[in-house]
Formats: C-alpha cells, sequence, structure tokens
C-alpha cells in the first residue's frame, strides 16, 4: 500500500526563524494514487500576530484564530495523519520548515523524528517538467485543466484538494503518449487524465461486425507492405 499525503498550511508570515507560525493545515489523503475520503483540517492559533500581508492572501484574522486550538494541541492527532506516509506539498521547504518549527516548540515531545519525513515537491516537480513557465498552484490549475474558481483566497484544504489533481495529473504517464501530436493540446490532454483518473470503471466497447470488417483489411494491407503483421493471429 502506497499511502501519500498532499499537504498545504497557511501561516501568519514568511520565515519561522522570525517566530511567524501555522495557523491552518490542510490535508489529503492519497492510496495507491486513490482519494480515500480521509482529510484532516484545522484552524490553530499562532499565539501572535497576523501579518498584514498574509492576511490579504489567506483572510485569516485573529480574532477568528483566538478562539481555535494551539499547535500543542492538535499535534498528536496531526503527527498520527501525516505519519509513515509520503507527504506531496507545493512549494516543500517552505511548509516542512514552519512543520519542523513548530514540532521544536513543543514542551511535550512526540515520537517524532523530523529525519523521517518523505516529500515530494510539486513546484521543483513543475520546474523540471515545464523550465521557463509559470508554476505556481494557479499556473498548473490553468495548465492541468484544474477548476480553481474557488480559490479567491488561499485556504489549505482547498488548496491542497487542488493539488490533487494537479499533482495525479503530472504524474499519470499519459501525457507522453500524445506530446508528439500536433493536434494534441494540454487542453484535451488533462481532459483525457481527468477521464482516467476519476471514473473507476471505465465502460468497455467492443468493435462492431463493421469496424471488424475494416480492422481486417487494414491487417491484409500492413502484410501486403510489410510482408508481416503482429497484430494478425494467423502469423
Amino acid at each position: 500500500m502506497h499511502r501519500q499525503i498532499i499537504l498545504d498550511t497557511e501561516t501568519t508570515g514568511l520565515n519561522p526563524e522570525d517566530g511567524h507560525r501555522i495557523i491552518e493545515i490542510g490535508c489529503v489523503e492519497l492510496v495507491n494514487r486513490n482519494l480515500t475520503g480521509r482529510t484532516f483540517h484545522v484552524y490553530i492559533n499562532p499565539e501572535r500576530k497576523v501579518d498584514i500581508g498574509a492576511k490579504s492572501i489567506h483572510g485569516l484574522d485573529n480574532k477568528f484564530l483566538d478562539g481555535q486550538p494551539t499547535f500543542a494541541e492538535i499535534a498528536e492527532e496531526f503527527f498520527s495523519f501525516i505519519k509513515s506516509s509520503e507527504l506531496i506539498i507545493h512549494n516543500a521547504p517552505f511548509d516542512i520548515g514552519f512543520i519542523k518549527y513548530e514540532f521544536k516548540l513543543l514542551k511535550k515531545k512526540i515520537a517524532f523524528s523530523l529525519t523521517e519525513l518523505k516529500w515530494i515537491d510539486t513546484l521543483e516537480l513543475a520546474r523540471k517538467m515545464h523550465p521557463g513557465q509559470k508554476n505556481s498552484l494557479d499556473a498548473l490549475c490553468r495548465r492541468y485543466g484544474v477548476d480553481n474558481s474557488q480559490r479567491d483566497l488561499h485556504g489549505a484544504l482547498l488548496d491542497a484538494s487542488l493539488l490533487v489533481d494537479v499533482y495525479l495529473r503530472m504524474t499519470g504517464g499519459q501525457r507522453k503518449l500524445f506530446e508528439d501530436d500536433e493536434f494534441m493540446t494540454e487542453v484535451a490532454v488533462s481532459t483525457i487524465h481527468n477521464k482516467i483518473i476519476h471514473n473507476k470503471k471505465l465502460p468497455v466497447i467492443f468493435a462492431n461486425e463493421n469496424e471488424l470488417v475494416e480492422h481486417q483489411k487494414f491487417i491484409e494491407l500492413l502484410k501486403q507492405k510489410s510482408g508481416k503483421c503482429f497484430w494478425d493471429e494467423e502469423n
């Protein structure tokens, strides 16, 4: 079983070294690249003020956050959800830096080794796949045909849910089948990815009598040109 956790955080500011803290965590569980329906989502009292610049991005203010649990109060549950899993994060060094900082601040230590954290950074992956292009989450949503129309502000669970679709389409392995086809646009490829990923039971459509006749004609034509056809059961 391959368990992955798509993870995102929102914070009071940009750098934990300046004392900034996590204020929201959103996680979505994948097992063998399938959504399980399990999520982890929590708002957190950072025990400090939210920067104005950060608030303009996620819309979370201290009045709302003051009534939320502290990180220390949710740490055990959070650790239990992510342990022994591969984390999928967009711009992973940012989120991992904050997570490590929060665990470092805990007075009650959790049986958790930070060196055990394993992750894939989808920003780094996107830069390798699309060099010289914009690779923000919004840009990747547009590129892979993921609907992000609800993303007026950043939100940890919303962004993690969007990243699920982006990650599965980025790593689905279907794109290479069509990359040499000049008629295959990125939107068309994304549509195919979407159907493959989200349809658990794809219909099986058998060829009709006329199609079988045309197929046999095509095989005979191949045999005339090459002398042999591996599709022909008689060979």
